[in-house]
């Protein structure tokens, strides 16, 4: 099997019009759509789905193409680096609450590391090509989403190179 063809652990648990308000509050619960109204929420959540995924499943990889974005509702997820020689070394780990994939959504470029479940997790996820509809169909709320992509990407940056300095001295 090549690191690209594996069996999705992704467990669908809800989508569509009948689990529109379990989706609106589990995107409510995100820091990321904190502050978005109840329409903006209710219209992500017509472009969004949630799974629950198994402690230790492997949710994307490291050099594969992003695919999505995913916000954690429930559980944890480690992202994982590879370290060169077969290893893998814990970056961060992702809460409930928090997001991760966000990239993916902007670049076209493969992951930059590996995402696995550390326990029983819940998510909701947006696909690219969901992303792209939405932000057609609704320009306004595509914009606020991008901002709160590049806050969070400028955010991360800003801390990676805290920690690079540290490194440094």
């Amino acid at each position: 099997m090549s690191k690209n063809e594996y069996q999705s652990p992704l467990q669908l648990i809800g989508e569509g019009e009948s689990f529109k308000e379990e989706l609106c509050q589990m995107i409510e619960s995100s820091r990321m759509f904190a502050d978005f109204s109840r329409s903006e929420v209710q219209n992500i959540a017509s472009y969004t789905h949630a799974y629950e995924v198994q402690p230790g499943a492997t949710l994307f990889r490291e050099g594969e193409k992003g695919q999505y974005m995913c916000l954690i509702v429930e559980g944890k997820v480690n992202i994982l680096k590879d370290t060169g020689g077969g290893e893998r070394k814990v970056v961060t780990t992702v809460r409930a609450g928090q997001t991760m994939g966000e990239m993916s959504l902007l670049d076209d470029l493969p992951y930059s590391a590996t995402a696995t479940a550390k326990d029983l997790t819940k998510l909701v996820l947006i696909t690219r090509n969901n992303f792209e509809r939405l932000t057609e169909e609704h320009p306004v709320l595509g914009v606020k989403i991008l901002k709160k992509i590049a806050r969070l990407m400028s955010l991360r940056l800003r801390q990676t190179t805290g920690v690079l300095v540290d490194h440094l001295e």
